[in-house]
């Protein structure tokens, strides 16, 4: 079925939109009468960027498709830091992105070391990053969300919200369908795109339960702004945006750090922390009250003051790169975004929306292929991981698989900030009488001993 369009609709006395509206709501008429009578090709339960693209791609070859999801709306519910690199899946949706609702093309890079009295930043900008086909954009989940979901409709999809799926349903080993409302649901295939805390994968035996080290907590707060303010305090023009990552004394020295994104009018502030880590170090605060804390620095509280907070949201982040991975694909059932644990913390990049696109992606290649063949178990849709395999997602999990070991060593998050800003400190400080010479000051600084632990630690940094 062809990608929808405003050359290709035909003309109507109804108001523009309304025809859409209405046809949309026919086609929801139609499922409900249906609902209880037959089962469906392909139930996707969750309407994150995962679950839409799987009924994206579905629709737009003729496979009926219906998502399950529980927030009153697509996006409802969705919390993400807010940055969608682009180049990797540009290609996988063509036509989608001309009127997607982005908010500004990253232009301009920047990270800090935090200590606790002071801090080092560096910023990065290159033409690279101001080419016609920007490699990266910020993006409000809530808006983007609910733009696709109207896009999947349109193809013919079927998007059912305020619907809580509880359970899924077997038969003769396999799975069958889901159990949504106190109702059972029944597919060829399922595909589970409900996010980290899915318990799909679980049921259907293709994950185990998982362990506190494998997740963080995120907190982020959208903060509006007007759009001439975000340029002057960012240096950037409109429809430009900046991005900037912070670690050290913000997370108190615990595995983290935090974020700001700028939208077209608001500001994405957020702060990540190791569950793991703040139920050990109860000392260090609250996720809450470190997120206030980080918020009332002097190098943020400039940057959105006068800002007023219009969004508030907190959520599980997979952190445990490709060892935690879940397994992808069982009899009737595919697991796709983070319900896989499709994210990647690599430091300075922090990655997650593209590889949930793009695994939704191919989750529904491999149920068409699946549907062709007229078998829908393991062994058939098994296609999946190989053509994630051959794609940039399990590429890059591959490749950055010791990540989150070289990432939870405590001297990037407490020593080495201090140890920075301690020695910027000292060279630009202009005393009342004679200022020491360069090296002696480095030399007080780096001492044969924080020489040998910044060797041993760049032995880890080498894995990655």
């Amino acid at each position: 079925m062809p990608e929808s369009s405003a050359k290709g609709r035909q003309k109507s006395c109804l108001p523009d939109g309304a025809g859409s509206a209405k046809r949309r709501l026919e086609r929801k008429n139609q499922f409900f009468i249906r609902l209880f009578m037959e089962k469906f090709d392909v139930i996707v339960v969750g309407a994150g960027l995962a679950g839409l693209a799987a009924a994206w791609t579905l629709a737009g070859e003729g496979v009926e498709v219906v998502v399950l999801e529980r927030g009153d709306y697509p996006g409802a519910k969705n919390v993400s830091g807010g940055r969608l690199y682009l180049n990797p899946v540009r290609d996988l949706f063509p036509g989608l992105w001309d009127e997607a609702p982005l908010e500004r093309a990253i232009v301009r890079e920047g990270a800090s070391l935090m200590a606790r009295n002071r801090s080092v930043t560096f910023h990065y900008t290159g033409s690279e990053l101001r080419s016609d086909t920007p490699q990266s954009f910020s993006v409000l989940r809530s808006k983007f969300d609910r733009w696709f979901s109207e896009r999947v409709e349109e193809r013919g999809g079927m998007i059912l919200a305020k619907t809580l799926v509880t359970d899924l349903l077997h038969e003769n080993g396999r799975v069958c369908g889901v159990v949504a409302g106190g109702d059972e649901l029944r597919a060829d295939v399922v595909v589970a795109c409900d996010g980290v805390l899915s318990l799909i994968p679980e049921r259907a035996g293709l994950r185990a339960p998982g362990r506190p080290h494998d997740y963080a907590v995120g907190i982020k707060e959208v903060i509006q702004l007007d759009r001439n303010r975000i340029n002057d305090r960012f240096n950037v023009a409109d429809g430009e945006g900046a991005a900037h990552l912070y670690a050290g004394d913000i997370t108190k020295g615990l595995f983290g750090g935090g974020f700001l994104y700028t939208n077209a009018e608001s500001v994405s502030l957020g702060l990540v922390v190791s569950i793991e880590d703040i139920a050990r170090e109860a000392a260090a605060g609250d996720a809450p009250s470190l997120f206030e804390a980080f918020k009332a620095r002097p190098e943020i509280e400039p940057l959105i003051r006068g800002g007023q907070t219009v969004e508030y949201g907190a959520h599980v982040i997979p952190e445990g790169g490709y060892r935690s991975l879940s397994r992808l694909a069982g009899d009737g059932i595919l697991v796709a975004g983070d319900s896989a644990g499709f994210a990647l913390n690599l430091g300075f990049t922090v990655r997650g929306m593209e590889y949930a696109l793009a695994s939704g992606y191919y989750a529904a290649k491999a149920v068409i292929e699946a549907k062709k063949a007229g078998r829908y178990d393991a062994a058939t849709l098994a296609v999946y991981r190989q053509s994630l395999e051959e794609s940039f997602v399990l590429h890059d999990f591959q490749t950055f698989k010791d990540t989150p070991q070289v990432l939870a060593n405590p001297h990037l998050f407490g020593h080495y900030p201090e140890l920075i800003g301690n020695l910027m400190r000292d060279l630009y400080t202009v005393p009342a009488g004679p200022k020491s010479p360069i090296f002696t000051t480095l030399r007080r600084h780096l001492t044969l001993g924080e020489l040998w632990t910044m060797l041993m630690d760049a032995k880890g940094v080498t894995k990655i």
